[in-house]
Formats: structure tokens, sequence, C-alpha cells
């Protein structure tokens, strides 16, 4: 049965917060809230001494907390960046070189490519600093400090507690900031260029700490390999193992004659950085202490059961399914068209990246029970706060239960309105905000507002109607999404606009999507002209595209606003639920959940057996890419000089000692998204590796960490340094990294 004539209205299944406890759910309980494994968790790297320093040398760390991170001086830390807004990258040479991966740098990558010079699939090398090219809008981001200010923060908060009219100033982004920049000194700000501060919420608004940042805007690429290299593999290895990919790019900081940030010009030098990586060539073995730096996004430790099943049934079901049907529809077109392909890879692998996730993620609750896990959580809590005589947490747990009952049909609404037609469908972007503005002014005879407004749609136009639209994909995406979304959306809650669809063309949405685009001056660039040439209001006002783009927008805000009314309560439940898990295991037994800051993560190299009578072990080679070359598939071309250089053998001083090649290697540090490209050190704090991957059964370690099955995914640094050397001939970037 298809999935969208049984997947109308979801179905969460709730477990009652009172139950029995087994000696088994005493043990989950235990395990749960408090880690038995040493790989488990992302921790604050300034309170290592006080949570994880002595296991970790334990484990094989050589160096002490300062030597990580140092409010006095030089650390590691100083050699890790936000490498743009979701990424991470290392610093690797005095002459502010930055490491990441290739699918973190492939936007960059992409914008840079056309058909005579690709790039993606060429792969580029600047053989001097004069060919190394700027990036508009691409940051990299350095951490200066940080201090804890839970206690000054909660301070504010009563002093402006009447304006806080909704309760949620401490969650506020622009309330926190505007409270960092109070903290912090406009006359500090003023006299450090470049420098931006922040605080953040941790545990659900319980704690507080405030960030340091200097932000670069001139960020300049220097190396990628094809992505025939960096991107092995695609999307039928993502989120896989064993793994052969060389997902690495490199790029480099440039800073104003001080050092500090300034925009891109031709009189900006190389920036000099506090702290660099040492690079080890020496590889590791199996057991080997691992570690790694970075900042992870978004996790999940501290989902109740109701928020687990919420996950799977409408999240992920929902992603999932919508997902496969736009990958579809995108991959035949890109594989028919090599122009395609350019335009629509980033797209493709964002949206493949989100979806094998989703797949994971389900796998992992359902097959680790992660429901129960929680439930027995739920319960541990409930009866230390009936010995504490604490009934707020019980309060706080009755009600993030009723609320996600209570809020399911509309999020599941919002999540298919979401995924098939305002992601899925590129069309839905019509600026229609300005051409709503422009229409009026059109009306009014408002000449100069008229010009302003044409300008400015004009531009928002070419903003998705861009060198990387096509018009022929985007109807052909169109029409599957949103024959997927009508058949898992009753029609009488669907947006107005599809009263069009049915009653008009009468359920024909081929038809419908031709008269969406035929007819509307959205459709293509040269109708654009014409209208800018000839405006009018009632071409805006009738205009097809236009009209669909509204009321699908509109749709949207109408199901954010009904879901709005529970975000204040859910909120203040959650943090009164974290407020108890600190209270009953004390604040230094939990890490807090990831918020794209600065945390530590380590564990061991160690392969994994992901079921009964399969064994993965901790390294992969060159032989497997040879293994795996597939000519007549995109996703497993082998690039004839890499074939050149297996043959030829000539793989030192980076050979195993078996004389292998090595590619990848697996470890048990606890990564999420956001990890990507973050530098896997050992135990003396030396670059071995770089995160990109985690392997699908370890996904759900967003909710609940998975010992046996968690892996992150890491390119060898050696195979780095191979390809740097050895395919691109990119001496100078060698010598630079003092390694010649």
């Amino acid at each position: 049965m298809p999935f969208f004539s049984i997947f109308i209205i979801p179905n969460i299944k709730v477990k009652t917060a009172t139950m029995k406890r087994s000696l088994v759910s005493l043990f989950l309980s235990i395990l749960l809230i408090s880690p038995l494994f040493a790989d488990e968790g992302m921790w604050m790297i300034h309170l290592l001494r006080q949570q994880k320093l002595a296991e970790m040398q334990q484990m094989g760390l050589k160096l002490d907390d300062v030597d990580i991170y140092n409010p006095d001086g030089s650390s590691l830390k100083d050699a890790v960046v936000q490498f743009g807004r979701g990424c991470t990258g290392e610093v690797i040479s005095p002459n502010g070189l930055v490491l990441t991966n290739h699918h973190c740098g492939y936007g960059q990558i992409q914008q840079h490519s056309t058909l005579e010079r690709n790039y993606l699939e060429e792969g580029f090398w600047a053989m001097s600093p004069e060919e190394e090219l700027p990036n508009p809008g691409l940051t990299v981001t350095f951490i200066e400090g940080i201090e804890e200010v839970t206690g000054w923060v909660k301070e504010c908060l009563k002093r402006d507690r009447e304006d806080d009219t909704e309760g949620l100033f401490y969650l506020s982004p622009s309330y926190l900031n505007q409270l960092a920049r109070q903290k912090a000194g406009e006359q500090f700000l003023a006299d450090h260029p470049g420098t931006e501060v922040e605080i953040k919420p941790f545990f659900d608004g319980n704690q507080y700490y405030l960030f340091t940042k200097k932000v670069y805007s001139d960020i300049r690429l220097v190396g990628a390999p094809p992505s025939a290299i960096g991107k092995f593999g695609a999307d039928t290895d993502n989120w896989m193992w064993p793994r052969h990919t060389g997902d690495f790019s490199l790029f480099r900081v440039y800073a104003d004659k001080d050092g500090n940030p300034a925009p891109y010009a031709a009189s900006n030098v190389p920036l000099r950085p506090k702290r660099w990586l040492t690079i080890s060539t020496a590889g590791v073995e199996e057991g080997d202490f691992a570690m790694i730096l970075g900042f992870p996004g978004t996790t999940h430790a501290y989902y109740t059961s109701w928020e687990v099943a919420e996950r799977r049934d409408i999240d992920n079901a929902v992603r999932i399914a919508m997902r496969e049907v736009r990958q579809e529809a995108m991959l035949e077109a890109m594989l028919r068209d090599p122009a395609v392909k350019i335009q629509y890879a980033s797209k493709y692998s964002g949206s493949t990246n989100g979806y094998k996730n989703a797949i994971g993620s389900s796998w992992a609750i359902d097959k680790r029970d992660f429901e129960q896990q929680k439930s027995v959580m739920q319960e541990r809590l409930l009866e230390w706060a009936a010995t504490n005589k604490q009934e707020k947490y019980g309060d706080a747990l009755a009600a993030i239960e009723r609320i996600v009952t209570e809020r399911a049909s509309l999020r599941y609404r919002s999540w298919m309105l979401t995924e098939a037609v305002l992601r899925g469908i590129e069309f839905a972007a019509v600026p229609t905000q300005t051409a709503e503005a422009l229409s009026v002014a059109l009306s009014e005879n408002d000449q100069e507002r008229i010009d302003a407004l044409i300008d400015q749609l004009s531009d928002e136009f070419h903003q998705f109607n861009n060198k990387d639209y096509n018009r022929e994909v985007d109807h052909k995406v169109a029409r599957a999404m949103l024959k997927a979304y009508t058949d898992g959306v009753q029609q009488a809650l669907q947006p107005t606009i599809f009263t069009v669809l049915h009653d008009r063309f009468s359920g024909d949405i081929d038809r419908f999507v031709d008269h969406l685009l035929d007819h509307s001056l959205f459709g293509n660039a040269e109708a654009m002209q014409q209208f800018m040439e000839h405006p009018s209001p009632e071409s805006l006002r009738n205009d097809p595209l236009f009209g669909f783009a509204r009321s699908v927008r509109e749709e949207s805000r109408t199901l954010q606003s009904e879901l709005a009314r529970f975000d204040t309560p859910f909120r203040l439940a959650r943090r009164t639920l974290l407020e108890g898990l600190l209270a009953m295991e004390g604040e230094y037994a939990l890490f807090p959940d990831a918020n794209l800051t600065l945390r530590l993560t380590y564990g061991q190299v160690k392969g994994y057996r992901p079921r009964d009578g399969v064994v993965f072990t901790h390294q992969t080679t060159l032989d497997g890419v040879m293994e795996k070359e597939d000519p007549d598939n995109w996703e497993f071309v082998v690039p004839e000089k890499l074939k050149r250089l297996y043959r030829e053998g000539d793989f030192e001083p980076y050979a195993l000692p078996d004389g292998r090649m090595p590619v990848a290697f697996a470890a048990t540090t606890h990564t999420t998204g956001g990890n990507s490209g973050s530098p896997v050190l050992n135990g003396s704090g030396h670059l071995i590796g770089i995160n990109f991957d985690r392997n699908w059964e370890g996904v759900g370690g967003d909710i609940t960490y998975l010992p046996d099955y968690q892996r992150s995914i890491i390119v060898d640094i050696r195979y780095v340094l191979f390809v740097i050397e050895k395919y691109a001939g990119a001496n100078r970037l060698m010598e630079e990294m003092g390694l010649r």
C-alpha cells in the first residue's frame, strides 16, 4: 500500500510516565542519564578538568586541559574554526590555511564551476597565491573566549520580566545577544574589529555562556580534489561504512595588514593565526585514543518518550517520503544532462543527506527501543521528585505528553507543506512580499517607489531563478511533489489555491503546473523582462505563480501560528524537566545538547559489528576504491590518474605496514551535523584525520548514544596528503604545512 493512502493523520503512540520499574528498566535508566560509555558526550572544553580530563588521560590523552583550552594563552581551540555557519575546519599552517570537508566547501566549488572550468569534475588547485579564489558570503569564525554568565543572565531576566510578555526571553537569541553586547561593552567591540559576542542557552535555559568570536569574511578557495575523490560514493555511500571518500578541501583566511577581519580586498594578506595544528603521518591502530573538536549542531539527548515517537511518526516519516519523491525526479534529470547535473548537484546532495539521516534515526528508535529507555528515565525522575517533594517535575512531564498529543495533526500538516511544497518546489520561492508592495505602488502611481521595487523584484527573482535553476527540472519536480502532497493531506486541509487544482483542472496536476509556469511572469526571465518594461498591478494580482506562492505561504503562516500556541508551555515544561535532571544527577554529570558551540568528544579508533556474522574493521584503503569502481555509475567513477598512482604503488610515506594506502578510519566519538570538517586528534593533539560523516546505524545517537553501533567516519590525513602531493602535485602546500 502506498505511503500516502495511509499516512493522512499521524498516530502518535504515547506511554504514560507512571509504570512499574523492573531490574532491566533500572539498568536502562542508569545507562540513559549517567553515561557509562567513555565515548559518549559532547563536552564543554572549559570544563574538562571537572568532567572528563582524568578519564581521557587514562584512555591515552597525553595533554593537560590547558593544552586544549587556555583562557590566558594559546591552545588547540585556537586552531579550530567554525567554517561557514554549519561546518568545522582547522588551521594547518602559519599562513591561515584551513582544512575542511569537500562537502563543506561544495557550494563554493560549485559557484566557481562552469562547463568550461568544471572544478567539481576536475578539481581545483591554486598553484600560487594569485590563483586562490574569493568566496563572497563565506566566513570563518574563531572562538576567542568562553565565560559562564548564568547568574548574571538570570538577574537580567528578573530585571526585564515586565517586558517579557510571553516568558520566553530566556531562550530568545535577540534578547540574549543584546545582553551579550551589554556584558562585553560597546567600547570593547569598537576596539576589536570583527569581534562578535553571543550568549547561548544550555540545558533548555538552565545555564548560559558568553562566547567571544572573531569572524573573518575574506576566505579564498585554495584546493579541492575532483568529486570522484572528494565525493566518491556520493549518495549511495552517504552515512555508510566502510567508506572510501577523500572528503576534504582547502581554503585560506585573509585579513588586513594588522591581522583583523576585513572584507575582500586585493591588499589583504594571509592570516597569521595564534595556533595551527601539527600533522601526524604515524597513522592509527584499533583501540587508539582519538578526540574531536568541533561545532556540533543539534542533538536531543533529553527527549521524552513522546518526543521520540513524534520524531519517528511525523518528522522522519514525512521527510523520508517527500524527499524520496523529489530526489527521484531530480536524479533522472541530472543523469540525462551534464549541465543539469552541475546545477542540481548541491541541491540533490543536501536533500539526500537529511533523507538518510531520517531513515537511520527511525531505525535506531525502533531497534534500540528509545521510547522505553526514555520512559524509564521519566519514571526515575518521578520517583526522585516524589522523594524530594518536587511535584513540578511530574507536572512538566505531564505537560509535554499533553502538548505532543494535541499538536500532532498540525505538526504533520506543517511538515508536509514544508517538505513537499516550500522546500520541494523551487518556484514556491516567488518573491510575493515585494510583488505585493509593487502592485500597491503601481496602483498609486508612486514612481519613485515603483522604480525601487522593480529593481528589488528583479534581484529577488534572480535569487531563485539563477544559473542553478532549470525550469524544466522544477516543472518535473513540482508535478511529483504536488501529487505526493495532495495524496497525503486531506483536500479540506490544503491551501486555498488548491481549489483551483481541484475545481478548474479537475485534479489534473500536470495541467495545473503547466498553467502556473506558462502563464506567469515569474515563469522565465523573458517574461519577467517584459513585465519590467510594461509593469501593471493587474499583471501581478492575476499572476498564477504569485497566487500559488502567496497561498502556500499563508497556509504555512497559519499552521505556524496555530503551532505557536504550544511553544511557551512546551518550552517552559522542557526547562523544568532539565532543571530536574540536573538537580538529580549534578551539573557536571551531564553534557548539554549540541547547539553549534565548540565541543569536545573522545573515544577510540574502532570498527563494529552491524549485524550477525558481519564485522567491519576500523580502516579502509585505496584497494576499496578500486573494488568499488564502476565507470557506468557517476558515483563510483575513479579518475585515471588515481588508478595510475594505484598501479604504481608509490604510497610512501603514507602507506600502512603492509604497503596498502589508507583512505578512512572509524572511531567511537560522539558526533553529529556541524562536526563535518572537525579535526580528529591523537593523544598528543596531532591531526590524524578529518571527520566527515557517521554510519547510518549511529544516527540515532542524536537521541541516545549507541556504543555498539555509533561511529564517526574520518578521512585519514595520510590520504589527504597523498592526494595533495602525488595526485595534485601541490608541492607549495606541502611545504607550507612543513611536510617537505
